[in-house]
């Protein structure tokens, strides 16, 4: 089982007792908040960003209207909130892969492609929140979110000189631009899926193959 599918199940299960929500209930503060971006979640999945509402989103859990906005004060906090949990996962599960003792330099490489990439293709609503316009080109990230993703790309920069260190890219290359090629690689990739110009969902693997082998070939050729 790879990273991603164990921390979406774990997720699922922490989740579980939440999806036969009754159409009224009194919830405790944080158990509200997990609920609204739980089905704040399917409801985008369901209809896309655009059919989200606070309004939709208090009649569909059970409560009154005014309950969403304890706890986010619009829909652009609603979706950071939902963003944040994202980037919170895929940290995560990029953590996991690096730390795993019984992989080789090249496996713990190779993970973190299929993870990345596996992770995108098994939440493309959510993906697409994570890192698309309607939050970033707007610049109305909060700074929950920020905290959440900026995070997340250090620690990418932390995989990248540490494959330097190992051979595995080449260590005279500025880390920081490494890795922001390696994250449009793997970005590109997702979003050749997610969008639906690559069809075949069964290829994911084997091209996450191809580009760990060709990404290495390039740097044994230095």
């Amino acid at each position: 089982m790879t990273a991603s599918r164990l921390i979406i199940e774990q997720f699922t299960v922490r989740l579980a007792d939440m999806k036969n929500i009754p159409e009224k209930s009194n919830y405790h503060h944080g158990d509200l908040r997990t609920t609204l971006l739980k089905v704040a979640s399917e409801m985008i999945k369901e209809n896309g960003i655009n059919e989200l509402s606070l309004r939709k989103l208090a009649a569909r859990v059970g409560v009154s209207r005014t309950a969403p906005y304890h706890h986010f004060k619009d829909k652009n906090a609603l979706l950071c909130g939902i963003a944040e949990n994202g980037f919170q996962q895929l940290n995560q599960i990029n953590k996991l892969g690096f730390e795993q003792t019984n992989l080789s330099k090249h496996g713990h490489f190779t993970r973190f492609i299929h993870d990345y990439i596996q992770f995108a293709s098994n939440n493309p609503e959510l993906y697409e929140l994570m890192f698309g316009r309607t939050i970033w080109k707007n610049e109305s990230s909060t700074k929950e979110l920020r905290d959440s993703a900026y995070p997340c790309f250090q620690f990418q920069v932390k995989m990248t000189e540490e494959w330097q260190k190992q051979g595995l890219l080449n260590i005279n290359d500025n880390a920081l631009r490494a890795s922001q090629v390696l994250w449009g690689m793997v970005h590109g990739i997702a979003k050749l899926f997610i969008d639906g110009i690559y069809t075949d969902n069964s290829k994911v693997e084997e091209i996450c193959d191809y580009a760990v082998s060709m990404l290495l070939a390039s740097q044994e050729s230095l």
